[in-house]
């Protein structure tokens, strides 16, 4: 049964964490978008020759590993998302599409944090990447946004020049940047860097060409 808050009119939608991708009705892909965790990691992975387990994705990244079981359970396609790959997940989605010959709904969930006190603490980082990849899928045509996925896109439009700024001096970067990571913050701030978008297919994310489901 459809609600007020599942999105289900529009083809591009957007929300957070587990709750999140519960409100929002079924989608044919799920990006789990988590800029300075998985989605980096994952790309960073890919793009030196290696695969990325959903095992090593669980073990390092439990919030967004949580997501992508929901996803994988509800039988969406999940791809992970970042700054550094979202024309190429945008690339991805359109490549889907054209495959199923279809149009193709995708759900974007920000990953944010678990916060100490209970819910999710909203990630900065997080709704940047998200509001990337949106704004490049409006790029290649698949611009059917929701209100929120319009949001943060217009987010990431407006915030665009400042986007390394603001991963470094926001919370998660700051907390990487105290541990001496700021290379890895700056890295993951790095706007289409990595041409392969991560995708779960039989238990490891590849660069494998999505072709429907």
């Amino acid at each position: 049964m459809s609600s007020s808050f599942d999105q289900h009119r529009y083809q591009v939608r957007f929300d957070w964490g587990l709750a999140g991708l519960a409100r929002l009705a079924p989608a044919d892909l799920v990006v789990v978008v988590d800029v300075l965790g998985a989605g980096t990691a994952a790309s960073d992975a890919l793009e030196a020759g290696a695969s990325f387990s959903r095992a090593e994705l669980d073990e390092r990244f439990p919030d967004a590993g949580a997501v992508v079981a929901v996803a994988v359970d509800a039988g969406a396609g999940v791809l992970l998302g970042s700054l550094r790959t979202a024309r190429a997940i945008a690339e991805a989605v359109v490549a889907a599409q054209r495959t199923r010959g279809d149009r193709t709904s995708v759900s974007l969930i920000a990953v944010g944090e678990q916060a100490p006190e209970g819910g999710i603490r909203f990630a900065v980082e997080d709704e940047l990447g998200a509001g990337a990849i949106i704004d490049a899928l409006a790029a290649l045509g698949i611009d059917h946004t929701s209100p929120e996925a319009a949001a943060a896109c217009a987010a990431f439009q407006g915030l665009r020049p400042a986007v390394r700024h603001l991963l470094t001096a926001a919370g998660s970067g700051q907390r990487l940047l105290a541990d001496g990571a700021r290379e890895q913050v700056l890295a993951a701030a790095t706007l289409d860097a990595a041409s392969a978008a991560p995708r779960l297919v039989d238990g490891t994310f590849s660069a494998a060409v999505i072709s429907g489901e």
